[in-house]
Formats: structure tokens, C-alpha cells, sequence
């Protein structure tokens, strides 16, 4: 499954759109309905990918429904094959109308406070767009573009580019330190510096603003912070703060936007590490696609 996705029939794009569908929501009941599918249908047109994959793709129960690791591979696959049926179709129109489907990543953040007025502007420019917007951590979505699983996605500028990979910068902010408000003490060193040796921290589990921090311990090794809590996504780090689980470091951008950040304070004689920038990101191939280069041209402006 690691080739190129073959264009496929018509039929087989609607089973592979079927499978996209039940991938995302989990649930018979609701994948059923946005297909405008019986439960039973789409149950069948499950079965027959399943039947030419050779394994079972889903795992379900009466209660749950969840991936194979045969079925995230597929996902992979399914996604791309779709995109590029639906762009060789927009291009055989050679109307130079923008048309398919283009999948944008972002955490619940970018979602708010950087994609709003670009997606309404994309929307009106180029309607015939089907978007795909799913939300998830920061600190995935650059691996979300280079497994071809998402199109674009919304993420901090690596410290060391792909060589496939093209950034647009959006917006930069700082890397703070935050505690709740009624905290109390926060504990300091001699010169009055908030002391990492004494707090509990609050980190993301990987990703730019943890890379940050890692190398910010290197370069002092006298430093022994007390045993951390790993949380996936930054919105996660603030509930653990709130709930009072440590002190937790993430961009600024997002403490400004949380629905925490009255019940949060951040810590002004933390230690100052470098800022990040935020922005689009996506493969030079997909650039190629008229639909999202029309999207990162509406970026650039």
C-alpha cells in the first residue's frame, strides 16, 4: 500500500468515500447517514473492500467500532486515491474552474483564531470545493502531510524542514510558562527565576514547543525538574494545569484562546524560550493540485 493511488472507478470511489466516512465517525449509525446509506449498505460496502483488501479493516462489537492496522493503512491509501480521482477529474474540465476535495488539518486553536477569515474567503472564491476540516493535535500535523492523509494542515514551522514539504508562516508566538491562579507560591531560585527543580511540569508528549524545553534542560544540567505529566495537545495541557496536575508550557496564542485562561496566569520569571511559527503547511506535489494552490495563493494575501 506504500504505491501511488491508481485512479479508480466510479463505484469505487463511493466505497472508498464509505470507508473514509465510517474511519472518521467510528459509528455505523452516523457514517450511514452522511453516505445517505442504510446501515445495512454500508455494512455490505464495507465488506466488499474488505473481501478485495484480503483483511478485515474495522474491528466492531455492539458497542464500538475502531481501525485495523490494515484499515490505517487503507485510510492512507483511500485518502490520496480519492484526492487525486477528484483533481484528474477538476483538471479534465480544463475550464480553469477549482474544483474536489482538499482536507485541511488544525488544532482546535488554528481552528479559531487563523482559519476563519481564510476558509470564508476560500469558500466564496471557490464553492465547487468540497473541505474537509478535521481537528487534532499541533504536534501532529505535520506527520498528518507526509502520510498523505491531510492535504494541509495548520502546524509550527519544523526546526529542520523536509525536503518535500512547503511552509507559508501565518502568525508567531511566544512559549510560555502557566499556572493556575490560585497556585499560590510558585517556587523560585536565588535569582528570583522560576525553578524547574521544584515544580511539577505539564508537557506535550512530542513536538516543536516540547523539542524547546528538552533543549533548554541540555544546556543546563543542574536542572532536575520533578517528574512530568505527558498530555497530547495543547488544549489538553491547560485542563491538566487548570486541574492543578503542574505548570505547563504552550504558545501563547493558545492561552489567549482557551476557555481557561481566567482561571490561568502565566508565569512572568519563567524561563524565556525561543518563539515558534505558525502556519501552512503542505507537500510541493499538492501544490500542484489547483485547489490548494488557490488556498495558499488566498494565504499569501
Amino acid at each position: 500500500m506504500q504505491h501511488r493511488a491508481s485512479l479508480p472507478t466510479a463505484v469505487n470511489v463511493h466505497e472508498l468515500k464509505n470507508f473514509l466516512t465510517l474511519a472518521e465517525t467510528l459509528h455505523f449509525g452516523r457514517a450511514s447517514q452522511a453516505c445517505n446509506l442504510s446501515p445495512s449498505a454500508l455494512t455490505r460496502s464495507i465488506q466488499r473492500l474488505e473481501d478485495t483488501v484480503g483483511e478485515p479493516l474495522f474491528l466492531r462489537n455492539n458497542r464500538t467500532v475502531t481501525l485495523t492496522a490494515a484499515g490505517e493503512k487503507f485510510r492512507n491509501y483511500a485518502s490520496a486515491a480519492v484526492r487525486d480521482w477528484e483533481t484528474f477529474c477538476a483538471e479534465l474540465k480544463d475550464d480553469g474552474s477549482v474544483g474536489g476535495l482538499v482536507s485541511i488539518y488544525a488544532s482546535v486553536t488554528a481552528v479559531y483564531s487563523l482559519l476563519p477569515e481564510l476558509l470564508e474567503s476560500y469558500r466564496n472564491a471557490y464553492p465547487e470545493v468540497n473541505l474537509e476540516l478535521r481537528t487534532g493535535s499541533a504536534e501532529e500535523a505535520v506527520q498528518q502531510v507526509l502520510s498523505g492523509e491531510i492535504d494541509v494542515a495548520v502546524a509550527a514551522l519544523p526546526d529542520r524542514r523536509h525536503a518535500s514539504l512547503e511552509f507559508l508562516p501565518l502568525a508567531e508566538t511566544g512559549l510560555i510558562f502557566v499556572a493556575p491562579k490560585n497556585h499560590g507560591h510558585i517556587p523560585t531560585s536565588g535569582d528570583d527565576q522560576f525553578d524547574l527543580n521544584r515544580a511539577p511540569l505539564v508537557l506535550p508528549r512530542s513536538g516543536l514547543s516540547r523539542r524547546r524545553i528538552d533543549q533548554w534542560l541540555r544546556k543546563r544540567p543542574n536542572n532536575r525538574p520533578n517528574p512530568t505529566t505527558e498530555v497530547s495537545g495543547n488544549e489538553g495541557i491547560l485542563a491538566m494545569v487548570r486541574l492543578g496536575c503542574g505548570i505547563g508550557i504552550v504558545p501563547e496564542l493558545v492561552l489567549e484562546r482557551s476557555p481557561f485562561r481566567d482561571d490561568l496566569q502565566r508565569i512572568e520569571n519563567a524561563p524565556k524560550l525561543a518563539p515558534y511559527v505558525v502556519g501552512l503547511c503542505t507537500t510541493r506535489n499538492n501544490l500542484r493540485r489547483p485547489g490548494i494552490a488557490a488556498l495558499w495563493e488566498l494565504a499569501q494575501r
